[in-house]
């Protein structure tokens, strides 16, 4: 296992080097210029169009939930382990420095995550005979928008086979979490997470959108009040907390009491590497939770690019990240990481009630990232399989092996599941930017189309068409 480790280690660090830092962080730079700064500037329309439609439903238009729900189902993606063993782990590798390169990674992430969006939209298909949905991944992207029908076969065999792999980081961090915090054996937590969670992924998409509709945000909402509660406790530390992420994230930490000390290296590596895994920008999961929502331009639905974003890195992970440095758990329980280390940090400031707290919310966070990832891995699963009887059949037996590793093997070490996943991710990110680079000519004119005819003829009282694609299959 230390070989596996060692060897999965090896080959992350090298694509999650210099080159995948520049090229993420550069993309992101490029596309926030060409978008006039957008995604990050206009706050007031983006709000209204995210997180101010949570009580009011989604927008009108083709698709199959509204676009708030589809919203949600992606952040059930983007809002979970990544914020809470993702961040604690940033911290332990990289140092506090890491939370700064999070937060670059993630306003400059905004307009990554908006072109997802904006090819799921353009590129999705309808299905009617296996399922009436509306639908995309990377796969139909790779075939609709630049031809090349083998390597998208190729690609959503890859995607069904080792997506579900991914999710023992999730499982790994409930059986911890649960443990830490109740002292619930593993195989319970984990046997009582398979059945709820089999039964909700059963009722497809509509009940998947519904949960996640009414969980994510309640989930975020607690999560968030629980850690504003500890910078109120420690409000004299907030200072300093924001002082340490900025220097180290410019100069090398020292080793002290237990944390090892991390170069500025580190920090940004692993700063950018689980800012993505937290918000998911870059890895094309937006291209598929986005495709099946109601909205009048794919552009609209694109504000979600704003809105996951902030929602996750700039406010959820920040909690956890402040809460981690205050609390100074990173320095003083150096054996610990991961969802681990942040249930420590709430032990520490509110006592078991903070271990209580912290166990029920990952679990929750868990169980929604689980059910979100696995209908991102059924998307390749239909378009291996198309729009046939054969679906039918071939979706029941996928959930069987979509739970097994999050059943059998949650008891990997940690580190080992983080490399793998960072692994996986780096090979989603580099297809990605080559969808973002190929069809950005599309990508900016349905932008420019939205900013520059669409919303000023809505400013001026007129009803414009709807913009909405559907690609036919061939």
């Amino acid at each position: 296992m230390d070989l596996l480790l060692t060897i999965i280690q090896t080959i992350s660090d090298f694509m999650w080097g210099t080159p995948m830092t520049v090229a993420l962080v550069g993309t992101g730079l490029y596309l926030t210029i060409k978008f006039k700064g957008r995604y990050i500037t206009r706050i007031k329309f983006h709000f209204q169009n995210t997180i101010g439609k949570i009580f009011k439903g989604g927008g009108e238009g083709e698709g199959t939930v509204s676009g708030f729900a589809a919203a949600c189902t992606a952040m059930a993606n983007t809002i979970g382990v990544g914020n809470i063993g993702g961040v604690a782990t940033a911290i332990t590798m990289g140092g506090p420095g890491a939370v700064f390169w999070m937060w670059i990674s993630g306003l400059l992430g905004m307009s990554t995550k908006a072109c997802e969006i904006i090819l799921g939209q353009r590129y999705r298909v309808k299905f009617d005979k296996s399922k009436d949905e509306y639908l995309c991944d990377r796969s139909f992207v790779m075939k609709n928008a630049l031809g090349w029908k083998t390597g998208a076969f190729i690609l959503a065999i890859f995607c069904f086979v080792f997506g579900p792999w991914t999710c023992c980081v999730q499982t790994e961090s409930l059986t911890s979490s649960l443990y830490e915090g109740f002292g619930i054996a593993p195989i319970i937590s984990i046997i009582i997470m398979g059945i709820t969670c089999f039964i909700t992924i059963a009722g497809g998409l509509k009940r998947i959108a519904s949960v996640m509709e009414k969980a994510v945000p309640f989930m975020a909402f607690a999560y968030i009040i629980a850690g504003i509660g500890i910078l109120v406790m420690y409000i004299d530390q907030v200072p300093a907390a924001f002082a340490i992420i900025f220097k180290s994230a410019f100069t090398p930490m020292a080793g002290i009491g237990g944390f090892a000390g991390a170069t500025v290296k580190d920090a940004i590596r692993y700063g950018v590497a689980r800012g993505l895994y937290s918000n998911d920008a870059g890895t094309g999961y937006g291209i598929v939770a986005h495709a099946s929502g109601k909205t009048d331009h794919p552009v609209r639905q694109s504000s979600w690019g704003w809105g996951e974003v902030f929602l996750d890195t700039i406010l959820v992970c920040t909690v956890t990240a402040v809460s981690i440095i205050i609390t100074n758990v990173y320095i003083d329980y150096p054996d610990i990481t991961s969802a681990q280390l942040t249930t420590v940090a709430f032990k520490v400031a509110y006592g078991n009630f903070g271990g209580y707290f912290m166990a029920i919310a990952t679990t929750i966070f868990v169980w929604t990232t689980i059910i979100g990832m696995y209908y991102s891995c059924t998307k390749s699963i239909d378009y291996a399989f198309g729009d046939t009887k054969l679906n039918k059949i071939a979706t029941p037996i996928y959930m069987v092996y979509y739970m097994l590793p999050c059943l059998f093997f949650y008891n990997i070490e940690a580190d080992l599941l983080w490399a793998a996943t960072d692994l996986i991710s780096a090979m989603y990110v580099v297809i990605t930017l080559v969808f973002i680079y190929t069809k950005r000519k599309e990508i900016f004119r349905l932008y420019d189309d939205f900013w520059n005819r669409f919303i000023p003829a809505i400013n001026r009282g007129e009803k414009p068409e709807r913009v909405s694609y559907e690609t036919i299959e061939k």
